[in-house]
């Protein structure tokens, strides 16, 4: 008989993220017996949980909003001051706007997982919560593809699977029928537009534009693969949009600009303006949000 294999580090790291996501399609062991779960988060990092998660920091609007809709509520401790959804989500500790987190304030919730966006600046935050014993995860919260996925996985985490398949299954019904509207023969060309100076547009890899695409238009700026881009104007009026959709809490009004003119939709009036949350973010009201949205495009297209 041979000695004990000895692994080199990457073949070891290739055999954890393969047997990962059978550990985690597993499940978490039942509530109150207590378990390891292996977790490979969006950034790539293979993550021990210890589940049923009780006690979990959300610092995405998005995981916030899904830890609710799957009935794991009652585990938040910790959230961002940009969790406003739903209601019940208020009354958690806020810990700030979740970006570059305030380790100190996460720590002080006692948390046995903290869930951030996958971001390259979030990377030593949760190296860090690592080091102190903590599993976080990053987590890509983008598209609407990813309500489903993460609201499973979150549910496998906290004890509330269950409750995960649920909110998916009606999600994905839901989502359905908002896209069923009857299609247009030209769908409205539709300049999101995210900033005014200097002018920002949104491109396919927002999950504003796919919620424009799903109500029934067309995103003027659908090419640009980013999920925002700096544009001029003349490229605007060269395209020549039927709609310009703005975002309340964006930029102020172009219609007065001087230099917009030479845009036929800012002459016209042609501007749709949007509000609240379910409109930054993907989750359960998503369905709702492409509804509402299909119908003023209806409304306010030529």
């Amino acid at each position: 008989m041979g000695g004990p294999i000895a692994f080199s580090r990457p073949i070891v790291r290739r055999l954890v993220l393969a047997v990962a996501p059978a550990l985690l399609a597993c499940g978490p062991p039942a509530a109150g017996t207590g378990g390891t779960v292996i977790v490979v988060d969006d950034a790539g990092d293979s993550v021990s949980v210890r589940a049923p998660a009780s006690r979990v920091v959300s610092l995405i609007p998005a995981t916030t909003e899904l830890l609710f809709a799957i009935g794991a509520g009652s585990a938040v401790v910790g959230r961002t001051e940009w969790c406003d959804y739903p209601p019940e989500a208020l009354r958690v500790t806020n810990l700030g706007p979740g970006i570059n987190p305030n380790l100190e304030a996460v720590l002080s919730v006692r948390p046995d997982l903290v869930v951030l966006y996958n971001s390259a600046q979030h990377a030593a935050a949760a190296a860090r919560l690592r080091e102190l014993g903590i599993p976080a995860l990053r987590i890509n919260t983008d598209a609407l593809a990813d309500v489903g996925r993460v609201g499973r996985l979150l549910g496998r985490l906290t004890g509330h699977l269950s409750g995960a398949d649920s909110m998916s299954a009606a999600f994905d019904i839901a989502l359905a029928a908002a896209g069923a509207t009857r299609r247009r023969e030209r769908r409205p060309r539709v300049l999101i537009l995210a900033w005014e100076q200097p002018p920002m547009t949104l491109g396919r890899g927002s999950f504003l534009s796919e919620l424009v695409e799903r109500a029934g238009g067309e995103n003027l700026f659908g090419d640009v693969a980013s999920s925002s881009a700096p544009v001029s104007i003349e490229a605007v009026s060269a395209r020549d949009p039927d709609l310009i959709l703005t975002a309340a809490n964006g930029p102020a009004s172009i219609v007065d600009r001087p230099e917009w003119q030479v845009v036929r939709a800012v002459r016209e009036r042609r501007l749709l303006r949007i509000s609240g949350t379910e409109y930054d973010r993907p989750g359960p009201r998503s369905p709702g949000a492409i509804r509402a949205l299909a119908a003023r495009l209806r409304e306010a297209a030529p």
